[in-house]
């Protein structure tokens, strides 16, 4: 095994998605002010100490501009990376694409700049769920209906997936749980007990903010 192996497989990453469009709320979302901080600052913080880089997906360089504006990398235990989306307006799954491009490890978890609410206990367990015959490791709430409860957007992924996902994109196919369905996924109960399900609630409207 080269060191390189030895390396990837003990570095966590993570891809936060910020590239949307935000239209329901109606501002940029990440960077909207929540408890005295913006949005994606919450996740940041919840992220210390647990993982060793983050990519920040972006739509475009002027939002980025503007993240790197209040982000300051030295307030976190790990490496920030900004990058901008490949492909813009498209949903989330150009956004893993990019981010998975991007990652030193195999495996990063993604997460929506909108979910303030995930804790430092989802992270360690979704985390410690990753198996090596699987490319991606997905909760789900309910037993009968996996991939229509399916919370694609707080769960790990495998970069052996990006052409996969360029194969969709290229067909227009840009449901997550489209791909969830064409690799190796294993699913992972929401039981309230190890995993909570208020850690996947999100903001997308004013109103639940």
């Amino acid at each position: 095994m080269s060191n390189d192996t030895e390396n990837s497989e003990n570095i966590k990453s993570c891809i936060i998605l910020c590239g949307g469009k935000s239209s329901r709320m109606g501002q940029d979302k990440g960077s909207m002010i929540i408890q005295d901080k913006p949005m994606i600052k919450h996740i940041l913080t919840t992220l210390n100490h647990q993982i060793n880089e983050v990519i920040i997906v972006l739509n475009d360089r002027k939002r980025i501009e503007k993240y790197s504006e209040f982000i300051n990398p030295q307030d976190y235990t790990y490496k920030i990376t900004f990058v901008e989306d490949k492909i813009k307006d498209k949903g989330p799954m150009p956004g893993i694409m990019t981010g998975l491009y991007e990652i030193s490890s195999d495996y990063a978890l993604i997460l929506p700049c909108d979910s303030p609410y995930v804790s430092k206990n989802y992270i360690n367990t979704i985390f410690e769920e990753i198996d090596k015959d699987y490319q991606a490791v997905v909760p789900y709430h309910d037993e009968e209906n996996k991939l229509k409860t399916s919370e694609p957007l707080h769960s790990i992924y495998n970069k052996s997936i990006i052409p996969e996902i360029e194969n969709l994109i290229s067909n227009d196919i840009l449901h997550i749980k489209g791909l969830i369905e064409k690799i190796d996924t294993k699913f992972v109960l929401i039981d309230n007990k190890k995993i909570e399900k208020k850690e996947f609630r999100n903001l997308n409207r004013p109103q639940d903010v």
